[in-house]
């Protein structure tokens, strides 16, 4: 098989594979095993026997060693689902060949333009090409890109066996948009010792460090009455709601931060007069972070309740994931070893925090250190999104070149 990244690329992004964050099922959209069917058998067809999708969608796969060395097992995931932030139905790619610079009009849709100023990221891609979607769904890099990536390293490493490894293992996952991509994946069988998402951004950029992150869930049980005679009884749940909300701190929200500022978040409130529910987020580098803003929520919540003497409220934290940055310091040779490779294939590494979460976050904790490395692509989940065939191209290098480290570097 002597396709591209952008061949198979291409040939990805127009299957739908966007999951559902309603459904409870793993995966929760069956339409993602039509992606994992597909890259088993190119896997197969590549030769590598042990390829099969399992129950839950996941996709696993061995690229033998061809080395006396004792190099630890590593694998390279990226993920299947597209989010559901906007739909992923009748993708129609577009490829701006020798891109000359300027902002990119999106033919689906007049009001979809890319434009420069938004996405500076464009500057450096004078004489790239240029993938991008008609301007009426999303594109699906985030992370079809990693997934070309990694399928088009894996024949090239089977196409050229002179280039020295250690066992390699893939793993696609499904569903890890909505939070369950580690969800099923069974490690004793993956049997990798580490592991690196491609599922990064910026060409260059990799990522050990992410959000710290739990969900809150605040249920407020008011008091009913008939609205007519409702004086000095009524206590009205959606009203309770709506008023811790708007007491939020202005200045802890995603809207008003950055870097490595972290937030409180809502993402969901419905109810009746009687009841309501009240969903958020909290996000914080810092696990400490973390429980001084649910401190904060949580008294801002009850302080609300003071002025509702009939009304009760229940406040549940929920884990979500947590910063791997804590397991990945343990093992200082996975940063540095690709560091190497990025340099290797001519780029300067730059290390990033990542605003949010990757199946690496719940894989570190799982016992498989996993950092981020870059894909080219960008402004994911949007109908803008855009990637560089070029920094594709880059990520695949940077890939061989990292299995070439793990093996110069083991006894």
């Amino acid at each position: 098989m002597s396709d591209t990244v952008l061949d198979r690329f291409l040939r990805y992004v127009v299957i739908d594979t966007q999951s559902d964050p309603a459904s409870d099922a793993q995966p929760s959209t069956e339409k993602q095993k039509d992606l994992g069917r597909l890259l088993t058998a190119e896997l197969l067809e590549l030769g590598l026997s042990d390829a099969h999708l399992d129950e839950h969608g996941n996709v696993y796969a061995t690229i033998p060693g061809n080395t006396s060395k004792d190099v630890p097992v590593i694998c390279f995931c990226s993920h299947m689902d597209t989010a559901p932030d906007f739909t992923g139905t009748n993708v129609r790619p577009q490829i701006l060949r020798n891109y000359q610079g300027g902002d990119i009009a999106l033919p689906g849709d007049s009001g979809q333009v890319i434009r420069v100023e938004a996405h500076p990221q464009l500057k450096s891609q004078i004489g790239n090409d240029i993938v991008t979607t008609d301007g009426t769904t999303l594109l699906g890099a985030d992370d079809k890109a990693g997934i070309a990536e990694i399928m088009t390293t894996a024949a090239h490493l089977l196409a050229n066996p002179d280039i020295p490894h250690g066992t390699i293992k893939i793993l696609f996952t499904t569903d890890e948009e909505i939070g369950r991509g580690a969800d099923k994946v069974n490690l004793e069988k993956l049997g990798a010792r580490f592991a690196y998402t491609l599922d990064g951004s910026t060409v260059g950029e990799i990522e050990n460090e992410t959000f710290s992150a739990d969900g809150v869930t605040i249920d407020i049980s008011g008091v009913a009455m008939h609205p007519g005679y409702a004086k000095g009884k009524m206590e009205n749940a959606i009203k309770i709601a709506s008023d811790i909300v708007a007491r939020l701190p202005r200045d802890i929200a995603p809207e008003t931060t950055d870097g490595r500022a972290g937030f409180i978040h809502p993402v969901d409130l419905s109810g009746s007069m009687e009841s309501a529910h009240l969903q958020l987020i909290i996000r914080d580098f810092d696990d400490a972070g973390l429980v001084e803003k649910e401190a904060l929520l949580k008294a801002i919540a009850e302080d609300v309740l003071l002025g509702y003497p009939g009304s009760t409220m229940t406040f549940t934290v929920k884990q979500q994931y947590r910063n791997m940055k804590q397991v990945l310091d343990r093992h200082p040779e996975i940063m540095d070893n690709l560091a190497e490779a990025v340099r290797r294939v001519g780029l300067e590494p730059v290390l990033h925090s990542i605003r949010g979460g990757t199946d690496g976050s719940r894989l570190s904790f799982m016992g498989l250190p996993c950092p981020n490395i870059f894909t080219g692509g960008h402004a994911y989940h949007s109908p803008l999104e855009w990637v560089s065939v070029q920094d594709m191209e880059k990520a695949a290098e940077t890939i061989v070149a990292l299995v070439q480290v793990w093996e110069e570097r083991a006894a």
